[in-house]
């Protein structure tokens, strides 16, 4: 099924999305919930971030093609990880499909995109085994991990190159029904394929992510995990437009413009 959280007539609900047609409901997707009984269409409503996580999680490094081609960049070896470790964002960073990322005044040309699965948490657990993991997904939706590479390099907590207002789009709505296995994530700037790789061939799975967070910290429905992302970006300018296309899933779209000084 396909979960959406859109705004009309001044208030924000969720709802089912049937082709074009919204079915909205009262509560949230994962917990109780009833339909209002409303129905709109699709082009009539704004569509917003799918979800506010309580806390937005986000992989480290996990995608070989991508530890290599990063490491080639800086003229370094490349380091794999031995171990799926976390990091935290910041939920200011968040905006829907079709929103601006903007690109601060101040900040220089090596504004990157990183287009990622994200999982979306469904219930309250601890303590789960690789094997059971999975049993707390409620479904997935797209992120663009927009990084400013200066500023990430050179804050140590990745305040700005991270975090920055805007650069985390996510959207356009959230999928229960995936095969990760059949998943491709197909990246294109201004409508030209910029990278296109296996949304699954993480170094560490979703299961070993879990097990490995839920070992030491609760998870809670609408908490989100960004997975990722393989390969590297160009840099990025004032009037690109970046796509984020999932296949099975759907394609995440924003425009970026630079602030004016």
């Amino acid at each position: 099924m396909r979960w959406i959280r859109f705004s009309t007539s001044g208030r924000t609900a969720y709802g089912s999305l049937d082709g074009d047609t919204v079915t909205e409901i009262s509560g949230e997707p994962w917990g109780a919930h009833a339909p209002t009984g409303s129905k709109h269409r699709l082009a009539d409503v704004t569509l917003e971030v799918p979800v506010i996580p309580r806390t937005f999680y986000a992989a480290g490094i996990n995608y070989a093609t991508h530890i290599r081609e990063m490491a080639a960049k800086r003229g370094a070896e490349p380091v794999f990880p031995e171990k799926a470790d976390i990091g935290y964002r910041a939920n200011n960073a968040l905006i829907a499909h079709g929103q601006n990322v903007v690109i601060p005044a101040d900040a220089t040309e090596k504004v990157n995109y990183e287009g990622e699965l994200v999982v979306v948490i469904g219930k309250q657990v601890k303590h789960l085994s690789k094997a059971d993991a999975m049993s707390c997904v409620f479904g997935y939706t797209i992120g663009n991990d927009v990084s400013e590479r200066t500023w990430q390099r050179g804050d140590r907590t990745f305040w700005r190159g991270k975090n920055a207002d805007t650069f985390k789009p996510m959207g356009p709505w959230i999928e229960t029904d995936v095969d990760l296995n059949a998943m491709t994530t197909i990246v294109r700037v201004n409508g030209a394929k910029s990278l296109r790789f296996k949304t699954n061939d993480m170094i560490f799975d979703i299961p070993t992510y879990i097990a490995a967070m839920t070992r030491y910290l609760t998870l809670y429905p609408g908490d989100v995990i960004w997975m990722g992302t393989d390969g590297t970006s160009p840099d990025l300018k004032h009037g690109d437009v970046v796509e984020v296309e999932i296949t099975g899933l759907g394609t995440l779209r924003n425009p970026f413009v630079r602030e004016a000084s």
